[in-house]
């Protein structure tokens, strides 16, 4: 997810503070969005609005994926955590291992890189722009020879900076232990259990959820991503001047081929069927997908902002588990209330190709929300909170 600037206070009616969430004003009439709220046990409410693609006029709705960005970082943690109880692998080794080369800070080159570190944002791996679009043909191990992809500040274990580059790592070091293509193996440690059809990249998804897919549109109406058609993209992944040959792909050699930092596709009611996996402590239909004790290190914090600790990206990110955040945190430097009146939630935000997304599961009471926001407005107005409004106005839908 890009770094989000806290726009002024004030913009349509929006006072810079103590705006309840029954009180935000609804988005406007042209917004597109689809939303459902749910228990442990059922869905409990939804409700959509917009087109899912304006070429045919196909309305929005709950079940028509889009990629949802940041999101879905969550779906790969659940993967992680299924090989970390097959004894495959370590949250806590030297990723190195896997990787088949030393992943190491070049200004800390005593200190080992672990999964756990890298999917909780402290292994002091950065962006450096788009580091972690790495086309077909190049290589993990190139993108990571470039020292500026480190935080030279700050040593392995010790401070949060989202970077969506971890992933990639992650899935590239998947591949090498598993000998599995990514966006296979994700579907077969999560998708096929859960009964979703659901894909990184659309590779596994089938031909009926591809014909149901949002297009991305940029503010000025062109297509951003995913206009499809109704059938499969020429190529699944990034690619420069080269053939897309997925057939002479070394396993690991490219963990973000299949986009494990935001390329999931996956509808409302896709992400629903994930938030109430997390309320039931890892169950799904009365089976034991994970462990009690796994879903609780994906959503136990790892990082709890302290002042001076980590990069909150203007507040944003206050606090983070395995590919899950907590909010909100509060006090200063922190600007997280996304539900207002410091209602405490988990689960993940995503903001890529003009969409916003988000998972929540509020614990205590037992209810979770799942929305998708795409094709609106570059900056829509501000919040009270580091998100958007229409994020706020969504999330509100929560039931008490």
């Amino acid at each position: 997810m890009p770094l989000r600037a806290i726009l002024l206070a004030g913009v349509l009616g929006l006072g810079a503070c103590g705006v309840q969430p029954s009180r935000l004003p609804p988005p406007p009439s042209d917004a597109t969005y689809a939303w459902a709220t749910f228990d442990a046990t059922r869905m409990r409410d939804s409700g959509a609005s917009g087109l899912a693609e304006r070429t045919s006029g196909r309305p929005m709705g709950i079940d028509e994926p889009a990629r949802v960005a940041s999101s879905s970082k969550l779906i790969v943690a659940l993967g992680v955590m299924r090989l970390v109880e097959q004894g495959r692998i370590d949250l806590d080794a030297d990723v190195s291992q896997w990787l088949g080369y030393a992943l190491r800070n070049p200004a800390h080159p005593d200190m080992p890189i672990t999964i756990r570190m890298l999917l909780s944002h402290t292994s002091s791996l950065q962006d450096a722009g788009e580091a972690y679009v790495i086309p077909l043909g190049s290589t993990m191990q190139g993108a990571v020879a470039d020292p500026k992809v480190f935080d030279a500040a700050h040593a392995p274990g010790t401070y949060f900076s989202y970077a969506n580059l971890n992933f990639p790592v992650v899935a590239s070091a998947l591949e090498k232990a598993t000998g599995q293509r990514f966006d296979r193996l994700i579907h077969g440690l999560v998708m096929e259990p859960l009964g979703l059809d659901a894909c990184f990249n659309w590779t596994m998804c089938s031909d009926a959820k591809v014909a149901r897919a949002v297009t991305l549109y940029r503010p000025n109406g062109s297509v951003a991503l995913d206009d499809l058609a109704g059938g499969r993209p020429a190529c699944p992944v990034f690619r420069r001047e080269t053939d897309c040959d997925l057939d002479s792909y070394a396993l690991g050699s490219n963990g973000a081929l299949f986009s494990p930092q935001g390329g999931f596709r996956a509808s409302v009611t896709d992400l629903a069927v994930i938030g109430q996996l997390l309320l039931n402590s890892g169950r799904h239909q009365d089976r034991q997908f994970l462990r009690e004790e796994s879903i609780e290190t994906i959503l136990r914090p790892v990082w709890t902002f302290d002042g001076s600790n980590g990069d909150t990206s203007d507040g944003f990110y206050c606090s983070y588990g395995l590919a899950a955040q907590r909010l909100p945190v509060g006090g200063s430097g922190c600007n997280d209330d996304l539900f207002g009146n410091g209602r405490q939630v988990t689960g993940h935000a995503g903001e890529a190709y003009n969409l916003k997304s988000g998972l929540w599961i509020d614990r205590q009471r037992n209810v979770g929300i799942a929305y998708l926001a795409p094709n609106n407005p570059e900056q829509p107005p501000p919040g009270r909170s580091a998100y958007f409004a229409i994020e706020e106005w969504l999330a509100a839908k929560i039931p008490d």
